[in-house]
C-alpha cells in the first residue's frame, strides 16, 4: 500500500538563533514570496502551509512578506500547474503531499514531479477513521458491520479523488469486503462538514482536519492507521486524548500503517543557491516554538528530507503508488 515507507529522518543541527544571517554573496529574497497550498482552506495541506508561514513570520526568518494562496482545483493540479509555469522563479513555492508524483499517474494533468525542484518533505501526517458523534457504533467492528448492512450505499468522504483519502477508502473496502461510495471534496475540512451534517457515514481525515469537530462534539475518531497509538498530548475532549484512540489493526482492521508526507517544491531552473536558501529556511522553521507547537497539536511526525534522501523516498513511494493505481484501474493510458 502507498505511504507506508517511513521517512528516514535527517538529523537537523540546532541553531543558536532563528534569524537568518546570510553569508557574503549568498542568495536571499528581495521581494514578497508566495506559498501555494494545493488544497482548500482548513485542509491538512493548508494547515501545513500556514504553519510554515507563521513560524517564518513570527521569528523574522525572512525579511520579506509571505502570502499563502489556495489553489485546490483539480485535486491540487491547479496549484502544481500554476507553479510549473513559473520556471526560474524563486519567489513561489508550492506545498503538497505525495500528489506531486501520484496524481500524474491517475489523472491527465499538465505536470509531473520532474517539473519541479524538490525543497523538503517535513512531516508524516496520520490518518484516522472518523464517524458522527451520535453514531451508534463504538468501535471498528460495529462500524464495519453497519457499513456492510448498508450494502452499496455506504458513503466515505475524503479530500480529492484518486489521492490518499480515496486510496485508503479502497483499502478499507478490500480489507472488510465493503464497496464504499467515495465522495471527494476540495479539503478535509469540507469532508468534516459533510460528516457533521450527516451527508456521509465517515471520513479518514488527518488529526488537524477534524480536531475542532471532535472538541465541538460533532464527530469522533474510532481508530488510527498506525502500528502504535498516537502520542499522549493531553486531553482533547473532557474524557479522551489522541493516545486513547486504538489502532485500526488492534481492532481487527488489517491496515497497519498509512501515512502521508507533506512536501515543498520550487519551480524548475532555480539556482542551487536559491534552493539551498529554502532548504536551510525550512530547517530553521523546525527549530521554532511555533512549529513544535503545531506538530504537537496536529499529532504529526516531525521529520526532514531534502536532496538525495527526498528523491530516494519519492521513488520508493512512487513504485507503491503505481501498484495501487494498477490494481484500482486508475492508471492513465
Amino acid at each position: 500500500m502507498p505511504l507506508t515507507v517511513k521517512f528516514t529522518a535527517t538529523l537537523i543541527s540546532s541553531v543558536a538563533a532563528f534569524a537568518i544571517v546570510p553569508q557574503a554573496g549568498a542568495w536571499t529574497p528581495t521581494k514578497p514570496i508566495e506559498f501555494i497550498a494545493t488544497a482548500g482552506p482548513g485542509g491538512g495541506t493548508d494547515n501545513f502551509t500556514r504553519a510554515v508561514q507563521a513560524a517564518i513570520v513570527k521569528n523574522k526568518l525572512v525579511d520579506q512578506p509571505i502570502v499563502v494562496v489556495n489553489k485546490p482545483g483539480g485535486s491540487g493540479a491547479e496549484g502544481f500547474t500554476y507553479t510549473k509555469a513559473l520556471t526560474g522563479d524563486p519567489y513561489h513555492l508550492v506545498f503538497g503531499t505525495s500528489n506531486a508524483w501520484s496524481q500524474p499517474l491517475v489523472s491527465k494533468v499538465a505536470f509531473n514531479y520532474t517539473d519541479f525542484t524538490p525543497v523538503a518533505a517535513m512531516v508524516q501526517d496520520e490518518f484516522l477513521l472518523w464517524v458522527k458523534q451520535d453514531a451508534p457504533y463504538k468501535n471498528v467492528q460495529e462500524y464495519l458491520a453497519a457499513m456492510k448492512a448498508k450494502g452499496s450505499s455506504a458513503k466515505m468522504a475524503g479530500a480529492q479523488s484518486k489521492d490518499t483519502d480515496e486510496t485508503l477508502t479502497r483499502l478499507i473496502g478490500k480489507a472488510a469486503g465493503i464497496k464504499f461510495i467515495y465522495v471527494p471534496f476540495k479539503s478535509g475540512a469540507e469532508a468534516a462538514v459533510q460528516l457533521a451534517g450527516g451527508h456521509v457515514d465517515s471520513h479518514v481525515n488527518n488529526p488537524s482536519e477534524s480536531v475542532g469537530q471532535w472538541k465541538g462534539g460533532t464527530q469522533r475518531p474510532i481508530c488510527v492507521f498506525n502500528t502504535k497509538r498516537l502520542p499522549d498530548t493531553g486531553k482533547v475532549t473532557a474524557t479522551q486524548g489522541w493516545q486513547d484512540i486504538p489502532t485500526c489493526q488492534e481492532q481487527g482492521l488489517n491496515i497497519p500503517l498509512f501515512q502521508q508526507p507533506r512536501t515543498i517544491w520550487l519551480p524548475l531552473k532555480v539556482t542551487d543557491e536559491q534552493t539551498a536558501f529554502y532548504v536551510d529556511l525550512m530547517k530553521k522553521v523546525q527549530q521554532t516554538p511555533e512549529w513544535k507547537d503545531f506538530i504537537e497539536k496536529s499529532v504529526q511526525t516531525n521529520t526532514f528530507l531534502s536532496g538525495d534522501a527526498f528523491t530516494k523516498y519519492e521513488m520508493q513511494d512512487l513504485e507503491q503508488w503505481k501498484k495501487v493505481a494498477t490494481e484500482e484501474g486508475w492508471l492513465v493510458k
